[in-house]
């Protein structure tokens, strides 16, 4: 399964993956607590190659103990799965593996603390056939159709299989020609909603545009000590501000309307600094367009009135031509990361690790999830992302409900290195850009920053930990597309479903053992094996 994420991308062992796992479920009826253990190991084998940049400069303990922590979650899908497989009709089966698949990504990507929901199977597909399925049903909806087909390929190999091993001679059952056909709509309903939604999807590259500069100023050094470097990031983006100034000077490049710095591009708030707001100022004044930054501002916040560290992106534009004396716009984090921008259960895991220390206390941001830029030629709508926020359905889908033209996903990785992180990251922004419809500016301080159109493909992208400016024009929109539409509802309905199947096969299990009759129910079952 970790193949088929970034940076290797083979997308097609996704499905492949969920297949064998159906497969192994399915073959020989395991009760729930082998199905436990098989769930399990699924679950190591994926999180430990997929998650090691969670222990790049903290050590092995933590990224071990969450690669274990959400292989529980996959431990008890496989129980759940078995078991709701087992007492269901046997041509239903991979419709229900696939519905008790959403049933656990959506309770890792909760709980606790928020939720994790990297690795979600949907982010893997941003080469894949079955994404524009994301515009329409979400990343819950195309996990589901990743899991569906999986499972119908499976299943429809084993029918076969068994088919072909009990000779041709022996006519198949009604019940075989049902879990036939319904193994194989389980591929081929998936694969034609994909081309349907491919199909019906608008022009990724028609309508009104806004010409984005992207600034990748790069961090001295990577690392944990990222905030002792703050000054020397800030002028890293100054200074390739002023690069692109004179770019535009002398024709090489198409003057932008925006600026887009990355998070923590200005971790000395220029609220409280006058020399970092000097800095910020003197970029808009060589560029002449507003540039939109990230930062940290300390102290009591507007609204809410809660003492403490903001995560926030603020606008700086232009007045009468020069840069106007104070920030027009702010959007504070929403989703704060936990045991980054804030601990829970502080004294608890410090006990375990001195990293544990290091850890913020930031206040999560409200209000709505876009910041208003004036281009010259009229407001555009600026919908942000924050980082770790981009993983979150609800986060780019408020921002365009909120009227976002265009996403903005301000990054800061540096503290990962050289590590996968980045590059699964940015496939999150890709499938978001499909999901909402927007064009996606994904910048971040070290890399990888890239301009994505709104069908999750990259008209440009830097290299990791290098200087660098991207423009384009990207594509604006105010429409919403059926995923956004519909909300958290398909998620909701395929959850309650898939709850719903689980209950009711433990009951019948449990009236099965309360009259004697669970032999009986089991070799009912068995007849119908498919």
């Amino acid at each position: 399964m970790y193949l088929a994420f970034p940076p290797i991308g083979l997308w097609l062992l996704a499905p492949v993956s969920l297949g064998i796992l159906y497969a192994c479920l399915a073959l020989g009826r395991p009760r729930a607590r082998s199905a436990a253990l098989t769930g399990f190991v699924f679950g190591v084998a994926f999180f430990l190659p997929l998650l090691p940049w969670i222990g790049e400069f903290v050590g092995a303990l933590p990224w071990i103990a969450l690669s274990v922590a959400l292989s529980a979650y996959l431990a008890l899908f496989g129980a759940m799965a078995a078991v709701t497989m087992r007492l269901a009709p046997p041509a239903a089966a991979p419709l229900w593996f696939a519905l008790c698949w959403v049933v656990i990504e959506w309770l890792r990507s909760s709980f606790p603390f928020g939720g994790f929901p990297w690795g979600a199977a949907a982010f893997s597909q941003t080469e894949g056939i079955f994404l524009p399925i994301a515009g329409w049903f979400g990343v819950p909806g195309l996990s589901f159709a990743l899991a569906l087909v999986g499972a119908g390929a499976a299943a429809l190999l084993i029918v076969l299989a068994r088919s072909a091993a009990e000779g041709s001679g022996n006519r198949r059952s009604r019940d075989e020609y049902l879990a036939l056909v319904a193994a194989a709509a389980c591929v081929v309903v998936p694969t034609g909603l994909a081309g349907t939604a491919l199909g019906t999807a608008p022009s990724p590259t028609g309508g009104p545009t806004l010409a984005v500069a992207a600034v990748q100023g790069n961090v001295p050094r990577m690392g944990l000590d990222f905030n002792a470097q703050r000054r020397a990031v800030l002028d890293n983006h100054f200074r390739e501000t002023v690069r692109l100034a004179e770019d535009v000077d002398s024709g090489k490049r198409k003057r932008p309307q925006v600026v887009l710095w990355p998070e923590n591009a200005s971790d000395i708030s220029p609220l409280d600094n006058v020399d970092a707001a000097r800095v910020i100022q003197a970029a808009v004044n060589a560029t002449g367009v507003p540039v939109v930054f990230g930062t940290l501002l300390a102290g009591e916040r507007p609204v809410t009135g809660d003492d403490g560290p903001t995560n926030t992106v603020l606008v700086w534009e232009t007045e009468n031509g020069l840069a106007a004396p104070a920030p027009s716009a702010r959007y504070d984090k929403h989703i704060i990361q936990p045991f980054g921008e804030y601990l829970p259960w502080r004294s608890f895991f410090s006990v375990f690790s001195s990293y544990a220390d290091r850890a913020g206390n930031f206040r999560a941001g409200t209000g709505p999830a876009v910041v208003p830029v004036n281009t010259g030629e009229g407001s555009v709508l600026l919908g942000v992302s924050t980082c770790w926020e981009v993983a979150f359905d609800r986060s780019p889908r408020q921002a365009v409900r909120d009227g976002a033209q265009l996403l903005f996903v301000p990054t800061n990785n540096a503290t990962f290195g050289h590590t996968d992180m980045t590059y699964q990251q940015l496939a999150m922004s890709q499938v978001r850009a499909v999901e909402t419809g927007r064009s996606v500016a994904v910048v971040a301080t070290s890399g990888v920053s890239a301009l994505i159109t709104p069908d999750g493909k990259m008209l440009s992208n830097s290299e990791i930990f290098t200087p660098a400016i991207l423009t384009a024009d990207l594509p604006l929109r105010t429409g919403n597309t059926l995923a956004v539409t519909l909300g958290p509802w398909p998620q909701v309905l395929m959850v309650i479903a898939g709850i719903g199947g689980f209950l009711v096969a433990v009951a019948r299990h449990t009236r099965f053992d309360t009259f004697g009759g669970r032999r009986a129910g089991v070799d009912e079952g068995s007849e119908h094996d498919g």
